[in-house]
């Protein structure tokens, strides 16, 4: 019996330990709160008000009806109108509509065309018969979002038609722009680095001042003449170079063996890259400044990245979420990185254009160094 009595002794203790480390008993419940509210409520791959842009060349009542049913199906949300086609596509490419609707002049005729082929009266050409309605204009990038527009192909109309239309002829006119062919691994490659710097970045950097005191080198960190917000900067740069190397290793791979494009400027993508690297070690000194020790530090940067890893639209897209999922995504620098990338790498987009996500992720980095500075400040007193 006495082996029971140790083993109990050994219970308690564990149990004493743990009931003193609010941390790791804090992560015990949140880590799985948080991953259970953000797979029940904010992952949704049933995506709806998709935002889109409109094109009206017709300019008539048929076209604002046309426009009314289909918003009606709650798939898009139309947000933007826009004088061109040109100017459209210039909207999809910086990501301000993910698909532009373009109803073309002759869209009554294209109608009633579209309704006597149904009706069996024979057309005129072949190419009238092959000839939608209107046509829609969609970033194929992202392979779901572009699934949900293709939904819409063959949209029944038949409050605007006498009889059923021809079923062979499809209602739409769907154009994949980017990525034609809908392969999955162009969207996923550059998200990948995001998570990937996201979860190395912050691992490493979020158990650097709590590895110092472990070895007993704060004391000696203390007595030097370094300020704290040098000893900040300092602790971030080698991981710089690191985060650089594999931004080039998975991108190259992605080329050279998945074929995705890289279709935008190699000194954007080294700009937003060191960018957001910067920011996710800042956030990674943040974490290490409130950790006590460095397993606090591990289960801190897994709280940071699974959100970041399901919010920030490399799983999920951002338009599938409820509003409340979508500002806590906003708060993330893996979001914002997201979209820059995607940007540049699959749709050439001029970096000053998505100049919301580089404010954002400067700010967030000068901030966050600020914060680090000052908490390693006050852990000196």
């Amino acid at each position: 019996m006495n082996f029971l009595h140790r083993i109990q002794a050994i219970f308690y203790k564990e149990l004493m330990q743990l009931k003193r480390d609010r941390m790791t008993f804090g992560m015990v419940i949140m880590i799985p709160l948080i991953q259970l509210l953000l797979f029940g409520f904010a992952i949704n791959t049933n995506i709806r008000h998709i935002p889109v842009g409109l094109v009206d060349q017709s300019q008539t009542a048929l076209s604002r009806i046309l426009v009314q049913t289909i918003g009606a199906t709650q798939v898009v949300e139309f947000t933007n109108r826009y004088a061109s086609v040109q100017e459209a596509e210039h909207a999809i490419a910086s990501q301000e509509v993910r698909a532009v609707f373009i109803i073309p002049k002759d869209v009554s005729q294209r109608l009633v065309r579209h309704n006597s082929v149904g009706l069996g009266t024979p057309p005129s050409t072949d190419e009238e018969t092959s000839r939608p309605i209107a046509q829609w204009l969609t970033d194929g990038s992202d392979t779901m979002v572009a699934a949900s527009i293709k939904g819409l192909r063959n949209m029944s109309l038949a409050e605007l038609m006498s009889k059923p239309a021809n079923r062979s002829t499809p209602t739409f006119e769907v154009t994949l722009l980017y990525n034609p062919e809908q392969r999955t691994v162009v969207n996923i490659v550059p998200g990948l680095v995001a998570v990937i710097l996201t979860m190395t970045m912050i691992m490493f950097t979020s158990a650097a001042i709590v590895r110092e005191r472990e070895h007993g080198n704060l004391e000696l960190l203390i007595n030097t003449p370094l300020k704290s917000i040098e000893l900040m900067i300092g602790k971030i740069i080698p991981y710089i170079f690191i985060g650089l190397v594999q931004v080039t290793l998975i991108l190259s791979l992605g080329y050279f063996i998945f074929n995705v494009p890289m279709n935008g400027s190699m000194l954007a993508l080294a700009g937003i890259t060191l960018l957001f690297i910067a920011a996710s070690l800042v956030l990674g000194l943040v974490i290490s400044t409130i950790a006590k020790n460095q397993l606090q530090s591990m289960q801190m940067t897994v709280f940071v990245l699974l959100p970041s890893i399901l919010l920030s639209g490399f799983m999920f897209p951002y338009e599938g979420m409820p509003r409340i999922a979508q500002i806590i995504a906003e708060a993330l620098p893996a979001t914002h990185f997201m979209r820059l990338i995607r940007g540049v790498v699959l749709r050439d987009v001029e970096v000053m254009e998505m100049t919301f996500d580089l404010y954002w992720l400067a700010g967030f980095t000068i901030l966050g160094l600020a914060i680090a500075a000052l908490r390693f400040k006050k852990r000196l007193d």
